[in-house]
């Protein structure tokens, strides 16, 4: 599948592509710095509200990343700034008080641990640390995974250069990195093959129901749970009803199609249809798929040997885009390549961490774009890899990078809401990479909605809609 991102998302590159970006630039070294350095400043005085009488103090190592803050410097005592600059390989355990400190020790590439001193104290108030603003990502955070190399300071701020690197917004490096931006120094970064969503970004994705459309034409079909284990059917059902879905059909192998939509949880507006407890594969005619734009399978399913037959003969032969989710990706286990190496149609597998090892055999590693990039490579089909930044990687090596869920995701049921919002957004038309880019944000921003504590996955369900109303804001406000 070819990178279809747009130029203007926001692109992530590696450390060691941002070498090559850098070595490749027509402009010399000192340049960038000065850019870099004039980026720094400019970022400094926004925190410090002002020059007059302020005092900043600049932690700089012997690399480009030390020459940066020593650029900032220069341009920040031009405007009034007194600036104290400290040796990072020789600083004392506790810096001098400062209204700013300037982190700027080591860049992405360091790789040894590094215990920096104390935070400098707030000048006039030295019960409190002065805020601090890190040069392209704190000292002490791995550029490539977001591991910490040792005790890192907490920025309050991080300015960037050219693109964002993997280490600011993959856990736990994402933490210590406080607002970050992107300061553009002129650097090439057009090849990028990693990008991060943002609500812009879904705005401009989302689909717009014509006038003269009909429910069939959006419709899904969701098949999941099995007797005892409603809720995960129901849970996807409503999702993909509220993402786009005109009309949505649930199934659950082994109930009839009232026992299915029965319950007190059950959803209103999905149509129940009934499945052989064994074998249901084969009792979904084709001329019935023919209805349905696209299907999401495996939330809820159980894992007896029949349900597995059953998932990978439904993988092996439907011609509808699939999301396959929960106890599918169990079904496909290390055979998924084998399973779906015959689809035509989109694909799109939903791993968290443990079904990643399901999957592969190995948990996914620090590095969560090439996990999820190898891992579609191997079996030629979409991967949503979740996690606290989750990762959308297709088989040619692109990936999408979303940053917006947070903790109030870690509960039951989440995914089974996330699985649906997917299948919802692939039956109502949406390119598949930016479905399942997209449904990740808007998972992720429904959480947002909800008050921080107490929340349960059937909570998402009401705030979807203000999801999406959040995401066409603002596309109307650009």
């Amino acid at each position: 599948m070819p990178n279809q991102t747009p130029a203007a998302m926001i692109p992530v590159v590696t450390p060691e592509e941002m070498a090559a970006i850098d070595s490749a630039a027509p402009e010399p070294v000192e340049e960038l710095i000065e850019r870099a350095g004039s980026a720094l400043a400019r970022a400094a005085l926004d925190m410090l509200g002002g020059s007059y009488g302020r005092r900043v103090t600049v932690l700089a190592g012997k690399g480009n990343n030390g020459a940066d803050g020593q650029a900032a410097a220069r341009q920040l005592r031009r405007r009034g700034v007194r600036v104290a600059i400290i040796d990072a390989a020789n600083a004392a355990e506790q810096l001098p008080p400062a209204h700013l400190t300037i982190d700027a020790a080591y860049g992405t590439g360091l790789r040894r641990p590094y215990a920096p001193p104390a935070p400098a104290p707030l000048l006039d108030h030295p019960d409190r640390a002065a805020p601090i603003l890190a040069a392209d990502i704190p000292s002490g955070v791995n550029g490539l995974t977001g591991e910490l190399v040792g005790e890192p300071w907490t920025a309050n701020q991080t300015v960037t250069f050219g693109a964002l690197k993997p280490g600011l917004i993959l856990h736990p490096g994402a933490q210590h990195c406080g607002q970050v931006t992107v300061a553009p120094i002129g650097l090439d970064v057009s090849t990028a093959s990693a990008h991060l969503v943002t609500g812009s970004d879904v705005s401009d994705w989302l689909p717009v129901r014509p006038a003269e459309t009909h429910k069939w034409q959006t419709a899904c079909w969701v098949i999941a749970g099995s007797p005892g284990m409603s809720g995960a059917a129901h849970l996807a059902a409503t999702a993909a009803m509220r993402s786009g879905s005109g009309y949505v059909r649930l199934s659950t192998p082994g109930l009839d199609a009232g026992e299915a939509m029965a319950g007190r949880t059950a959803p209103t507006e999905p149509v129940g249809h009934s499945l052989p407890a064994d074998n249901w594969a084969a009792a979904i005619e084709a001329d019935e798929q023919a209805r349905f734009r696209a299907m999401v399978v495996g939330p809820g399913l159980g894992r007896q040997p029949s349900t597995v037959h059953s998932v990978r003969e439904l993988a092996a032969a439907t011609p509808l885009p699939l999301v396959i989710d929960g106890d599918g990706l169990t079904a496909l286990g290390f055979e998924a390549a084998d399973v779906l190496a015959g689809r035509t149609a989109p694909t799109v597998l939903t791993p968290h961490d443990g079904e990643f090892r399901v999957l592969t055999g190995s948990a996914p590693g620090p590095d969560r774009f090439a996990a999820a990039r190898s891992l579609a490579a191997a079996t030629g089909v979409l991967i949503l890899l979740k996690g606290p930044t989750t990762v959308v990687a297709d088989p040619g090596g692109a990936a999408l990078a979303i940053a917006n869920g947070d903790a109030r995701l870690a509960t039951a049921g989440t995914g089974d809401v996330l699985a649906g919002i997917i299948c919802g957004l692939l039956s109502a038309g949406m390119e598949p990479m930016k479905a399942a880019a997209a449904a990740a944000w808007l998972h992720g921003q429904a959480a947002a909605s909800r008050p921080s504590g107490g929340m349960a996955a059937s909570d998402l369900l009401l705030a979807l809609p203000l999801a999406w109303e959040a995401a066409s804001q603002q596309e109307a406000s650009r």
